[in-house]
């Protein structure tokens, strides 16, 4: 298969571009508004073509898919423009800048009958898999779960992420992992209660701490940041034991932990070093080849969307809000 790629984000060159090409699918062609950037990046990574700007990339005839991985205000608008030129879209989290523009998203490749998913990469790591697994067949009755996505974001002050335009903010860039984590765990809360800081005064929450909370008495608690050193775990607790995960989203390289106690016998499973972001493109193709939606589709981006939605939504008003 062939892949599109809109825009020379970090991100795509560091995990995207690498992963494409050490599956048995490639990237034929990137795309920056800046043509002399996206020919540079071309030329580094062995990409036949590159384009002037993100048009003349859906019009290549040639591709079968792209990957977004735009600021994510943009999401939305360029995945509706790839679905209208009939190619299946790979887009980085979060899929719009609110549930309502996510559902509409969704509906509109749904329509163009193309394959749409969200790029949650962890969730295809196999540690992923197996602590979802052990909650949902060893855990008895999951009564709290605490996730959190800490990073020190410095430098420059016109980082997109610092951009309230763009939809940033801590917990559209790193804090959709925890809700992701938490709701694979304990499913859609019912109600939610928010704290935001912007201590960069930059319009957008550079730290937030949010309680996910469901009306059988079950609560996530979920941290995001840009302050703070990296951090990135998560802790279920049930009636009959407990599992935890260290480097749980944006894994580093090297062999993984899942460590556990369940009905009083203690475990810790060992994985040996995989490249997550590969098996979120394989995975992306194997539903393009057989019809399958993805394990995190446009339903899944919806749901954490509204979670997201509510939690600002607590913030500003300084109160626990409802969730859809």
């Amino acid at each position: 298969m062939e892949f599109g790629v809109l825009s020379t984000a970090g991100i795509a060159q560091k995990a995207l571009l690498p992963a494409i090409d050490s599956s048995e699918h490639r990237v034929g062609a990137i795309a920056s508004r800046d043509a002399e950037r996206a020919e540079s990046v071309a030329e580094e990574y062995g990409i036949p073509r590159s384009c002037g700007s993100y048009d003349d990339l859906l019009g290549d005839s040639d591709l079968d898919a792209v990957y977004v991985p735009l600021p994510n205000a943009l999401h939305g608008e360029w995945t509706k423009r790839a679905a209208d030129a009939g190619l299946h879209v790979l887009c980085e989290k979060p899929l719009a800048v609110d549930a309502d523009e996510a559902r509409e998203v969704v509906a509109h490749c749904d329509d163009r009958d193309v394959v749409l998913m969200e790029a949650f990469m962890y969730r295809y790591h196999p540690r992923t898999e197996r602590a979802i697994e052990l909650a949902r067949e060893a855990l008895k009755d999951v009564r709290s779960v605490a996730a959190s996505f800490t990073f020190s974001l410095r430098g420059d002050p016109d980082d997109v992420r610092l951009n309230p335009n763009l939809a940033g903010g801590s917990l559209m860039d790193v804090g959709c992992y925890p809700i992701s984590a938490a709701r694979q765990f304990l499913g859609e809360p019912d109600r939610v209660y928010a704290h935001a800081h912007d201590s960069r005064e930059a319009g957008v929450d550079t730290a937030l701490t949010g309680v996910l909370e469901y009306d059988d008495g079950a609560t996530a608690r979920i941290a995001s940041g840009f302050d703070t050193p990296k951090h990135q775990r998560y802790r279920v607790e049930a009636t009959n034991g407990w599992l935890e995960v260290d480097d749980a989203f944006d894994v580093p390289d090297g062999a993984l932990e899942l460590e556990y106690e369940i009905d009083g016998e203690h475990g810790v499973e060992t994985f040996e070093p995989v490249d997550q972001y590969r098996l979120e493109v394989e995975h992306f193709a194997r539903c393009i080849e057989t019809g399958t939606r993805p394990r995190t589709d446009g339903d899944e981006a919806v749901a954490n969307m509204h979670v997201i939605d509510a939690l600002y939504e607590s913030a500003a008003l300084e109160a626990p809000v409802s969730v859809e």
